[in-house]
């Protein structure tokens, strides 16, 4: 009988371990994850799940009625509250994010219904432009919806046989990978890659000839687009003549501006899309 009882208590005191065990596992921070840079988190709270995304986009609430998508490096986090902590309120947890943001130079883009329960802030630090969500539900844990906002880097270029065969059946070929700064016409180093594709089409056909056609959005006069338009051609074929060997007298640039859409400038996913350099066939 002696002997049932000690089997059962250590029976009893092993589950209880493994009970204890689970619990401080199950509140560490998730594998990988880390407070964003801009906040810390709220007290006795640990990381349940973290998502890291190089480039996304998330439409934030800015009206009762309006929205805006904001494109570039993306975290969500969700939060989940410790043992034994009094559970702050969801104003409390709101209040606290407004208030980090405000203390940082930022501001309160938009506040739901329920105070603090939903809050949209915008930070911008050291060229740096990061929005956030959070949301708190009440039942000890929130999350985190995080945007750095960025334009996305360029992994995929047309190479030399596409845009061949490009111009061959359109006339013309279309290219994404060839960087600006807003409202300037210097050709940025990340459109190496595209540039060297040009250069080698130009060395594989010597007898193609193309007009090298700077495109914008609407955004701005239709002035200031049409001289940025050709200064952008221009810089191009240069920079090809100067830097990849090409010969400039091959091509010739042209600045059409806002003028030839390929989608509409109403959003900017279209304008996006109308901000481009254009080949082509002479």
């Amino acid at each position: 009988m002696k002997k049932k009882h000690l089997m059962s208590a250590i029976f009893m005191l092993a589950g209880l371990f493994v009970l204890t065990t689970f619990k401080a596992m199950a509140q560490n921070d998730a594998e990988g994850s880390k407070d964003p840079a801009l906040f810390t988190r709220m007290p006795g709270y640990h990381i349940y799940r973290y998502d890291d995304l190089q480039f996304d986009q998330y439409e934030f609430r800015t009206g009762h009625e309006k929205t805006q998508v904001v494109q570039g490096h993306s975290l969500f986090i969700i939060y989940d509250a410790n043992d034994n902590i009094q559970i702050p309120s969801p104003l409390q947890i709101g209040t606290n994010y407004i208030n980090a943001a405000k203390s940082v130079g930022g501001q309160l883009v938009y506040e739901f219904q329920d105070p603090g329960e939903d809050v949209v802030v915008k930070v911008v630090k050291n060229t740096m432009e990061t929005w956030a969500y959070v949301s708190a539900n009440g039942n000890g844990s929130y999350s985190v919806r995080l945007i750095e906002k960025q334009a996305m880097k360029q992994d995929v270029v047309a190479d030399a046989s596409t845009m061949n065969k490009s111009i061959r059946e359109s006339g013309k070929a279309t290219l994404y990978g060839i960087y600006f700064d807003t409202g300037k016409a210097d050709v940025k180093p990340e459109s190496k890659a595209a540039l060297q594709e040009i250069a080698k089409l130009l060395k594989e056909d010597a007898s193609l000839k193309l007009f090298v056609v700077g495109h914008t959005d609407n955004v701005g006069t239709l002035e200031a687009n049409m001289k940025l338009s050709q200064e952008r051609a221009a810089a191009v074929v240069n920079a090809l003549a100067t830097s990849y060997g090409a010969d400039a007298s091959r091509l010739k640039p042209c600045g059409d501006g806002p003028t030839a859409p390929v989608a509409s400038n109403d959003h900017e996913d279209g304008r996006k899309l109308n901000r481009r350099v254009e080949l082509v066939k002479q």
